[in-house]
């Protein structure tokens, strides 16, 4: 399923509140464009009086002067031109930067189950192969269109006032123009459209292949990667044939188009001047216009074609607005730090219950251990409670008021979630760690990296806190990626945390070690760990054990050994092996665990 596009009403209701927002600097550049095309229309029309005036005899004082003044014309547009097009070059970057920072604030508000139906390669191309083509359109396209619009208009309205029976043979282009232009106008955006989809969807073949390489290698599914590939490009090659398909129609009927007026001009023109209808200067004038008209012309709709693949971009980039998200703050707001899960339902798909009827209720400051085999459910409930997914029944409060009617900032404050999948953001290890708290002091800072035992190796980093992350320079290992987190996590100081195999990225030794250093800092919060090494399970104050979507035993660890099921039985499978093999869940473990989604 992709993220939705606006349809072309919408897509023009988006540009015209952009242009309302930036009125004043819109009105600067039209108007320097207006002077600058208005200092050169003036030297064909001085041409053509130049050619009268020889004709009837002129001294060379007055050619000089009117040479001078050409030359000043020409002086004052290039002047005039450049400032228009530095007004230009700033309204397009301010106008690109509203586009991205509200896509981006969009996003980061959309429902995560709706991002991951869509796939990442959707998201990722939006994000950088649209957001790339419209900026192009934008910081190039939209200005040279405006300057050739004005350069068009202005012109052939200087043909009209030098001779409007002059503008007759121009005429002769206008079929040929309109009619291509519209058939073009006509597919073009579909194409456009059905381009970028094709290559979201290449995106998202290959990101799913590089990313899963080892599980495509281990299960020997190297050869239907390799087609899916295969055909994604196909894909791809043929929107794009299209595409191409319609400007090679396209582009040779408007350079016939450009010729005809020319020719028609000085056929007609001489035709008119042996009749008497027109002056030599007044043909003269009006072939230096048409020629004029032409290169604006030919800039205007070569840009046109570039605006498709920006509009079909912005239609992809505004289109995630339309996403439904969910409805919150109800103006509730949590007594007290309980969260409970009341007979839990949840499905990725319809009929398809990966979640049955669980429930769980937490005390303010207590420990809870998740545990289970793999694809028992586990992340899922993790991700239910930090409210990431909604339950389709049942209901997730906090404090006695359900996560749905929270805004996001409020339950991000109380509740968090930290899985094994971490972000080095390009920034200092500082900037990584006060993400969520910016206001932090170094001393906070450097608090929150020694609770995670982090920081022997961000001392030993070239410029400490200041140092620059996400650079090859500065690479990080993903156990000290993880380590970033849970610092970043210590930082924001939530009540209630729900770990998802936080640890799972460093070795064994060494996420006991973390785990301790974080048992200080975690007092008398609420912790809710999916526990894939149960030595987790034996420290908490209550263990639960999920099966197949549904929670089979519950209890403090000594008693669910004692009773001497499920439980116990992974727990003496786990005991009972080497210490330096203790990073596994249970017997039902394999190389390829991840968390289920």
């Amino acid at each position: 399923m992709s993220l939705p596009v606006a349809d072309a009403k919408t897509v023009r209701r988006h540009v015209r509140g952009l242009v309302r927002s930036h009125t004043s600097l819109l009105t600067r550049t039209v108007l320097w464009f207006v002077l600058a095309t208005a200092c050169g229309l003036v030297v064909p029309a001085l041409l053509g009086r130049l050619v009268e005036q020889v004709e009837k005899g002129i001294t060379t004082t007055q050619v000089d002067v009117t040479v001078a003044v050409i030359a000043g014309l020409l002086l004052i547009q290039g002047v005039f031109t450049r400032t228009a097009r530095l007004q230009a070059a700033r309204l397009g970057e301010l106008v690109l930067a509203d586009i991205r920072e509200g896509f981006i604030r969009r996003v980061l508000t959309l429902p995560l189950p709706t991002v991951e139906k869509a796939g990442a390669g959707d998201l990722l191309t939006r994000s950088t192969r649209d957001v790339d083509s419209l900026s192009r359109a934008v910081r190039m396209g939209a200005p040279s269109i405006l300057v050739a619009s004005l350069s068009v208009a202005l012109t052939l309205v200087a043909l009209v006032v030098t001779s409007p029976i002059m503008v007759l043979p121009c005429l002769v282009a206008v079929p040929v123009i309109v009619w291509s232009t519209r058939w073009y106008l006509a597919r073009a955006r579909n194409a456009y459209l059905a381009e970028a989809a094709g290559y979201s969807d290449l995106t998202q073949g290959l990101s799913e292949t590089v990313t899963g390489a080892r599980t495509v290698e281990s299960l020997r599914r190297s050869g239907p990667r390799v087609r899916r590939t295969d055909e994604d490009v196909q894909r791809a090659n043929a929107a794009e044939r299209r595409t191409l398909f319609l400007r090679s129609i396209w582009f040779p009927l408007m350079d016939f188009g450009y010729i005809l007026p020319v020719a028609a001009t000085l056929l007609f023109g001489g035709l008119f001047y042996i009749e008497g209808w027109v002056s030599l200067g007044e043909v003269t004038a009006a072939a230096l216009y048409t020629r004029a008209v032409i290169d604006p012309l030919d800039e205007l709709l070569g840009w046109l074609d570039e605006l498709q693949v920006g509009d079909a971009s912005l239609a992809r980039l505004i289109g995630v607005e339309s996403v439904p998200g969910p409805e919150r703050d109800s103006g509730r707001r949590p007594e007290g730090d309980r969260l409970t899960a009341e007979r839990i339902t949840y499905s990725y798909r319809a009929g398809h219950d990966v979640i049955q009827d669980v429930s769980l209720s937490t005390g303010a400051g207590e420990r809870v251990a998740i545990v289970g085999p793999t694809g028992a459910g586990k992340s899922t409930f993790g991700r239910i409670l930090a409210g990431i997914h909604e339950p389709r029944t049942g209901s997730v409060t906090l404090g006695g008021v359900p996560l749905r009617e929270l805004p996001l900032e409020e339950l991000r404050r109380h509740v968090a979630l930290v899985t094994q999948e971490h972000h080095v953001f390009l920034g200092t290890v500082r900037e990584n760690v006060a993400l969520a708290t910016p206001d932090a002091t170094d001393e906070q800072v450097t608090a929150a990296l020694a609770a995670v035992a982090a920081t022997d190796w961000v001392q030993a980093l070239p410029n400490g806190l200041d140092t620059e992350l996400g650079t090859d320079e500065s690479a990080v290992s993903p156990g000290q990626a993880q380590q970033l987190a849970l610092a970043r996590l210590v930082l924001a100081d939530p009540h209630t945390l729900v770990l998802d195999e936080a640890t799972s990225l460093l070795d064994p030794r060494a996420a006991r070690d973390l785990e301790r250093s974080l048992a200080a800092v975690l007092r008398g919060r609420t912790v809710i760990a999916i526990a894939h090494r149960l030595h987790t399970a034996h420290d908490a104050d209550r263990v639960v054990v999920m099966e197949s979507g549904r929670v089979t035993e519950h209890g403090p660890h000594e008693e669910l050994v004692s009773a001497g099921g499920a439980y116990a039985g992974l727990w003496e499978s786990w005991h009972g092996r080497a210490p330096s093999a203790h990073s596994d869940l249970s017997a039902h473990s394999n190389p390829l665990d991840q968390p289920e989604h």
